[in-house]
């Protein structure tokens, strides 16, 4: 019942929603595709661009199929597009329209994590944002140390607007737990 409710309320556009939707099927999503492409940089990416599809289609989700097995669908689909991707090796480049297209996942209102993040003393919390995986500290020091916009965000590091808001979520949601596993 909470999953439908929370569903819903993301067909809304809440934020925390979103969060909590990530939160729940990340783990399923991204260890789905760590058993097909074995490599974990290419799992993350794909579960980052799957959740960011999910939130973007969201109105267009079935209630009659389970959501895990929606977001896997999207997953699979993502997956094949990569590897076409590869094999055509063509550069295929997001257009304006697409980008503004993008779901807007973003909340002026701070989470739980942003409250952590920034009570935090500031060499230590450098400490634990060192602990991340690069991609994830990249996004977080241009949103919280340089206060770039997400749309900034996504023109620096060349990416859809609606994959650098699922990063910040998930680079946020693994911050808290490395500053919760440190108290």
């Amino acid at each position: 019942m909470e999953i439908k409710t929370q569903i819903e309320k993301a067909k809304q556009g809440d934020q925390t929603a979103f969060t909590f939707l990530l939160n729940q099927y990340w783990n399923e999503v991204y260890g789905f595709m760590l058993k097909r492409t074995e490599n974990e940089t290419n799992a993350e990416d794909i579960t980052i661009e799957t959740f960011s599809k999910a939130f973007d289609k969201i109105a267009t989700y079935n209630p009659e199929f389970q959501f895990n097995t929606w977001l896997i669908s999207i997953a699979k689909n993502v997956y094949i597009d990569m590897l076409r991707k590869r094999k055509s090796s063509l550069f295929v480049e997001i257009t304006e329209e697409e980008d503004q297209k993008a779901y807007n996942v973003a909340d002026t209102t701070p989470s739980k994590e942003d409250e952590l993040i920034t009570e935090q003393n500031l060499s230590q919390l450098l400490q634990y944002i060192k602990e991340l995986k690069p991609h994830y500290q990249e996004v977080i020091q241009l949103r919280y140390f340089q206060e770039m916009s997400y749309q900034e965000i996504a023109d620096k590091i060349d990416e859809p607007l609606n994959n650098v808001k699922v990063k910040l979520l998930r680079a946020k949601k693994l911050l808290a737990e490395i500053i919760n596993n440190r108290r």
